[in-house]
């Protein structure tokens, strides 16, 4: 398996990428590709596509993470450079509206009606069960959450916005399974377990935003004493988290950029 990332919100070490808040991810496995989120911002996405090679024809399947702007922006500009239809996999409260309330009131959501996405070729498979999609490639579903997690945002009523749309991605290696993530919205805890519990094997990576910035020192202990797998952390980890988890945990946790490439 490879994966390469896309969108991060910091470059690589390679000229001509941007980077910029967001995530996205390609996983090549089993002879297929799924793309993991499109970050913010589509010229920014398609830019690093075409630096890194990857033609947008040759996707097979797009993972939404979970409805927030920054994995969601850089679908329509995505749909746009396609000569063909591309199934987007997801949760079906993906395109619920939603707000932050700092630095100001502001919408947070999707920036684009599913109607406009649908008729620029997306084939949405809305489910909030667990399921494979793919060979090697299974859907989360909704997470089951035992212990904390890392909800941000409202409703525009003001009810807290749980983000129960989060999922993440779970890929078959074989012994083990490793695990993307766009936000970590759910808990990394909470699910590393989860995704043992759907893959029924152990998890050996857990790739993208924890959503850790802030955190206290207790909950960042519960990760090093809870999970075992390898961590390549980035977009909304914080740098204090993560200089944390790589001080406790070495070289067990390592940074993602745009252009790192990951293969087991």
């Amino acid at each position: 398996m490879k994966v390469t990332v896309l969108y991060e919100n910091h470059a690589g070490f390679r000229k001509g990428l941007l980077g910029g808040h967001g995530f996205s991810a390609l996983v090549e496995h089993r002879g297929l590709r799924v793309l993991v989120d499109t970050g913010t911002e589509g010229n920014v996405l398609l830019n690093n596509m075409r630096a890194l090679g990857v033609e947008p024809d040759l996707i097979d399947y797009l993972f939404i993470t979970h409805g927030h702007y920054d994995h969601t922006g850089g679908m329509k500009a995505l749909l746009q450079v396609r000569s063909k239809p591309l199934k987007v996999i997801a949760h079906p409260g993906i395109f619920q509206r939603r707000i932050a309330l700092k630095p100001r009131r502001r919408e947070i959501g999707i920036p684009f009606t599913r109607e406009e996405l649908e008729e620029l070729g997306a084939e949405f498979v809305l489910s909030e069960k667990p399921f494979e999609f793919a060979d090697g490639f299974v859907s989360s579903g909704e997470i089951e959450r035992i212990t904390w997690d890392r909800a941000v945002g409202y409703f525009p009523d003001g009810r807290k916005d749980p983000v129960r749309d989060d999922m993440a991605l779970i890929i078959d290696l074989g012994d083990s399974t490793a695990v993307i993530t766009g936000c970590g919205h759910s808990g990394v805890v909470n699910i590393v377990r989860h995704a043992e519990k759907v893959g029924g094997k152990l998890v050996g990576a857990l790739i993208g935003g924890l959503h850790l910035i802030g955190a206290h020192k207790e909950l960042l202990e519960d990760i090093v004493k809870n999970v075992r797998a390898s961590l390549y952390a980035g977009h909304c980890t914080g740098l204090e988290a993560f200089a944390y988890l790589r001080c406790r945990l070495g070289e067990g946790v390592e940074p993602i950029h745009v252009g790192k490439i990951i293969e087991f």
